[in-house]
């Protein structure tokens, strides 16, 4: 099979490498994002593709990942939403037009190094964990169809990630452990406010910090500096500890509340995605993941008009983030997601 390795310069990438090169014709491929080191991360990339012996090809997608992914990043935080990046990326740019000019190509798969499952059923595709749960991926992949998921291989899906280090270093690369890549590539040291300065000024607008109640008791420095659960750099002064338990772009002002109020066991999702293009029985819980590092909790689904919906939590959830994928699973299959309105 002729296969497209979508290369970063990192461990994962390597090992499908020297995984797939046994059996398969392979060649590299490296997108061109934002990314600040860009230079060096392409130095890299070339370095590990020539001791492979693969050729690799560069990607330039800068131009469309501005407007897919940095334009809804920027947006959503002027908006006073919370954005996971990544999944967009995953859903518009690895697994959507760098996935297409892979195809194009000659390829006939794209192998990437997520830490995820796909398992043939009949004619439908279905999205697992990741055997090591410490590494599992599969929740930046909840945006992808059956199209996508076609024309992906996961090598790394039943591994762990010690046995990747282990494997590599058995092949001679020696260096990679401890150079875990950042999870937004586009941000130099994570610094999301000075990002965010670049993209629109006029956010900088200041505006009041008010309780539940409506009682003013500070000043913010610009919505998007501010997330939900945030205790920290408030700068104001109160008998009990106070979080951010909401942004009010309408009224330009940050809420904040006790760590009581944080909590709720209800959310409202919008633009419900079902990885086999229907929603899952309702008459069942499902296990929902509100962020990443969430390990997810029991929920009912209501849905609404096919793209909205309530998913009704058995226990209280901290920190429910507006912006964020609320993702479904059942057991360890990955069914959907909607984003928390």
């Amino acid at each position: 099979m002729k296969i497209g390795i979508a290369m970063s310069g990192g461990v994962d990438s390597t090992a499908c490498a020297l995984m797939l090169r046994e059996k398969h014709q392979v060649k590299g491929y490296f997108m061109r994002l934002a990314q600040p080191d860009f230079s060096e991360q392409k130095v890299r990339v070339e370095a590990i593709a020539s001791r492979l012996g693969i050729e690799l090809h560069i990607i330039d997608l800068r131009k469309e990942f501005d407007q897919a992914v940095l334009d809804y990043f920027s947006g959503s935080y002027f908006k006073g939403l919370t954005p996971n990046p990544c999944v967009i990326c995953n859903k518009e740019i690895k697994f959507g037009l760098f996935l297409d000019a892979i195809l194009e190509a000659g390829m006939e798969k794209m192998a990437t190094g997520h830490y995820a499952r796909v398992v043939k059923n009949d004619t439908l595709y279905k999205l697992k964990t990741g055997l090591d749960p410490k590494k599992d991926q599969s929740y930046f992949l909840a945006r992808l169809n059956q199209q996508q998921l076609d024309s992906v291989l996961f090598p790394l899906g039943d591994k762990e990630k010690d046995s990747i280090y282990e494997y590599v270093e058995e092949n001679g690369f020696n260096h990679f452990r401890g150079q875990e890549s950042q999870d937004v590539c586009f941000l130099e040291k994570n610094q999301i406010s000075n990002f965010l300065d670049t993209r629109n000024t006029n956010a900088m607008a200041k505006g009041a910090i008010v309780s539940t109640k409506g009682k003013i008791l500070g000043e913010h420095t610009g919505l998007f500096h501010y997330t939900i659960g945030q205790r920290k750099g408030l700068g104001i002064s109160s008998p009990e500890p106070l979080y951010v338990i909401g942004l009010d772009p309408k009224n330009d002002t940050v809420i904040v509340g006790t760590n009581d109020e944080l909590f709720s066991k209800t959310i409202q999702v919008t633009d419900l995605h079902w990885l086999s293009g229907t929603p899952p029985d309702l008459d069942q819980a499902y296990n929902i993941r509100i962020r990443y590092s969430h390990r997810g909790s029991l929920a009912h689904l209501e849905i609404r008009d096919k793209t909205c919906g309530t998913f009704t939590f058995s226990e209280p959830q901290r920190a429910i983030t507006p912006g964020q994928f609320a993702v479904v699973y059942n057991n360890t299959e990955l069914l959907g997601s909607g984003i928390i309105a």
